[in-house]
């Protein structure tokens, strides 16, 4: 899993609340059993007029020029800022892996939905929660300067604007270790690798007989 500590760039503001897991990535695009290639359909029903399918070139497409992400100004950017309750429906964990794969490293919001904030930290993606007051003023000034950026620094939980000014947050001390290493659950569990080894040795050396139990593909 990529590690997040410090990181800097465009934002793109979506302003809606219960933005949802099936509008981030429709059910349609969940056939695949692959991690990778959802990008191209993030917020897919929203960023184009025509329905898409698993596989279809972007290229042949009726894109919104409406939508947000369209638009000239935030194209290329990592930072996302939305409204309350983003992440909401369904706990799919393709929601985070085509925000992700679109480029988005941090989703800033009021209030995140429970599974996709914790799916989020486990894929590499960071959502930080922010009063109410702050996102209003990252929106405004979002929508008032193009080429808007922000600074995320996970080390210093801090949201810096432009000007420098500091926006504190909070993340849990675990979830912020381990993005910060780039510890996802396997990550962090092949820590211990060498532990897990000695375990696993010592078991068969006083139960051998279980290395006869195990199907030869396992050994």
């Amino acid at each position: 899993m990529q590690k997040f500590t410090v990181h800097k760039g465009l934002v793109a503001p979506m302003d809606r609340e219960n933005v949802d897991t099936d509008a981030i990535i429709p059910k349609q695009f969940l056939k695949s059993i692959k991690k990778i290639g959802f990008g191209p359909n993030l917020f897919d029903a929203w960023r184009y007029f025509d329905k898409g399918e698993p596989g279809q070139d972007p290229t042949s497409r009726k894109p919104n020029p409406d939508f947000i992400l369209n638009q000239q100004r935030y194209k290329g950017a990592s930072i996302l800022i939305a409204r309350k309750n983003f992440g909401c429906g369904s706990s799919r964990e393709h929601a985070p892996w085509a925000l992700d794969q679109y480029g988005f490293r941090a989703i800033l919001a009021p209030s995140f939905a429970d599974i996709f904030f914790n799916n989020s930290f486990k894929n590499g993606l960071l959502p930080i929660v922010l009063p109410k007051s702050a996102m209003d003023l990252l929106f405004n000034e979002t929508l008032a300067f193009p080429g808007y950026q922000l600074t995320v620094d996970l080390e210093r939980q801090v949201v810096v604007r432009p000007q420098g000014e500091e926006i504190p947050f909070e993340v849990q001390a675990f979830k912020r270790y381990c993005l910060i290493n780039g510890f996802d659950d396997i990550g962090l569990t092949l820590q211990h690798a060498d532990k897990i080894r000695t375990y696993e040795a010592q078991r068969l050396t006083t139960k051998p007989w279980l290395a006869q139990t195990l199907p030869e593909s396992f050994k």
